[in-house]
């Protein structure tokens, strides 16, 4: 059969797909049909891959051995290497593993960019619109592959959490910026004809572009702290997305425009919400990060000259036990310590005790959007327990007992009152508003954003100074004998 035959079908697969796609980006707003969705627009994805082979295959002359032996290999290492990293990576690491995927993404983009422009360079197919692709391909997966490098190397301590400012760096970003930009301008107004370019100061001009979008991925990186790692997560998760949707204009792919429109779209909002969740613009996270990245000493000292309390397994436990509302509210530390089975297993102790557990979602907890959604309900956690910040706040003031396991700046009052904080305006988990708080911290260490925690020295607050996973298992076991 020929292309012009089989293409109704194949066009056809390739709305399937988009559908798929679409749908299941939409039962991933809830954590009760996530995975399925994830199923779906994996699906999706599969469906168009067999349908673009066939096509490929239908073409004059087929597809040759060797083509076929490259598409194998990659499907297999890819999909191999892909598959391998899901599963074995420790929950601690999905947010390296997201940006690590990010990095690929973008990365792949721009190649298929690149690809093809060495093609049509010189030729009549290299039309405006046609260039105009082409290069914000180049420019956005590019600028997507080092970034997401660089936050990936951030998160995993191989790059310091704190902000990296050197001198001049960001006139340095800024002449980075102007010179991508001033050289697609001058590509397409090559491709327009008002400028004539010869190919080779075409492929300079490209590989200009090219070396100041990959660097511009770094000093846009770097500058960024630790504590907005999140944000920058999911933006660059939206340039994934936008950089596939440029290479599927340049192939001509619908499927490819409709899926990376998704992921665009998507991580854009998702990147806004998490902005405001954090009261802060984009501009100000990008230009003036904070955070210095869990590099705090330990100890057990005050903090901002108060008294700490501290408290011991059989008071902690005695509170749980007799108290009627607990609010529990995980952070990063629990994450670390592998601790969300034990948490559900103490939860469910409580729950046949007659006590009503709930957990509170901040939507920057963690280290990436979703962290501790995904985290607990790995755990099997029931999904209608998970409570988001608007939700669960006005419950704290009825609440006994606020269990804080491992979470510093969502739970950081200063972000109401102290107008000098890096944090002022940020909304938080009313912890402080419950009527006991528990702290479970290996130390007084500060968290991620680098700055003190007056809920430590509030006198209603007792710090119970153990490894997430390991004061979990003794609180079960003193519940237990209460």
């Amino acid at each position: 059969m020929s292309q012009e035959s089989i293409y109704p079908f194949v066009f056809f697969a390739w709305l399937a797909g988009a559908a798929a796609f679409a749908m299941g980006l939409h039962q991933m707003n809830s954590p009760a049909t996530a995975r399925g969705g994830n199923r779906l627009s994996a699906g999706g994805m599969a469906l168009a891959v067999v349908a673009t082979l066939v096509y490929l295959a239908a073409r004059p002359g087929g597809l040759s051995g060797p083509a076929w032996a490259i598409i194998a290999g990659g499907i297999v290492i890819g999909g191999g290497g892909g598959l391998y990293l899901a599963r074995g990576v420790k929950m601690t690491a999905m947010p390296q593993l997201v940006s690590l995927f990010n990095a690929v993404g973008g990365g792949a983009a721009a190649l298929v960019a690149i690809e093809d422009f060495l093609h049509i360079v010189g030729t009549p197919e290299a039309t405006i619109s046609t260039t105009i692709f082409v290069v914000l391909g180049v420019v956005i997966g590019c600028v997507t592959f080092s970034g997401s490098l660089v936050a990936s190397g951030k998160l995993q301590g191989l790059v310091p959490g704190q902000p990296i400012i050197f001198p001049a760096s960001r006139p340095l970003t800024i002449m980075l910026g102007l010179v991508a930009v001033g050289g697609t301008i001058l590509l397409v107004l090559g491709a327009a004809d008002s400028v004539a370019l010869s190919n080779e100061v075409t492929l300079l001009v490209l590989g200009a572009i090219i070396v100041s979008a990959l660097v511009f991925g770094v000093t846009m990186v770097l500058p960024i702290g630790g504590a907005d790692m999140p944000v920058v997560i999911s933006l660059l998760n939206s340039f994934t997305g936008t950089a596939a949707a440029m290479a599927g204009f340049v192939i001509n792919n619908p499927v490819l425009i409709i899926a990376g429109a998704l992921v665009g779209a998507a991580g854009g909002i998702l990147t806004k919400l998490m902005a405001d969740a954090m009261n802060r613009s984009l501009p100000n996270i990008l230009m003036g990060g904070f955070g210095t990245g869990d590099t705090s000493p330990a100890g057990v000292a005050g903090a901002e000259g108060g008294n700490v309390r501290e408290v011991g397994v059989d008071d902690v436990a005695i509170q749980l036990a007799y108290a009627q509302h607990v609010i529990v509210v995980p952070g990063y530390g629990l994450a670390v310590a592998q601790a969300q089975h034990a948490v559900r297993e103490l939860a469910e102790l409580l729950e046949s005790r007659g006590v009503d557990v709930k957990y509170a979602i901040h939507p920057v907890a963690g280290r990436m959007p979703g962290h501790m959604n995904v985290l607990l309900a790995e755990a099997n956690v029931p999904y209608p327990q998970l409570r988001e910040m608007e939700e669960i706040n006005p419950e704290f003031v009825r609440c006994d007992v606020a269990l804080v396991i491992g979470a510093n700046d969502v739970t950081n009052p200063a972000a109401r009152a102290d107008t000098s904080s890096p944090i002022y305006g940020m909304p938080i988990l009313d912890v402080d508003q419950a009527k006991s708080i528990v702290v479970i911290k290996r130390s007084m260490g500060k968290g991620y954003a680098g700055i003190e925690n007056p809920l430590y020295v509030d006198p209603k607050t007792g710090m119970f100074f153990a490894d997430a996973k390991a004061g979990l298992e003794q609180l079960v076991a003193a519940v237990k004998a209460v």
